[in-house]
């Protein structure tokens, strides 16, 4: 029963190597825009302090 499930008529190699690919690319993806978060909040830190320095 759960052998027939995993190889899904046939199909099981490509429907679970898709599966598996979409979610590596959505973790990915998670992944890359955590990263940008970062990036462009320190920057607007950078940016900030810049600011307060020049209007003393």
């Amino acid at each position: 029963m759960i052998a027939e499930f995993f190889s899904m008529g046939g199909f099981g190699f490509y429907i679970w190597t898709s599966f598996g690919l979409t979610f590596l690319l959505m973790l990915a993806e998670v992944l890359y825009l955590r990263q940008q978060r970062r990036t462009n909040l320190k920057r607007i830190q950078r940016i900030r302090k810049m600011n307060a320095g020049s209007d003393s």
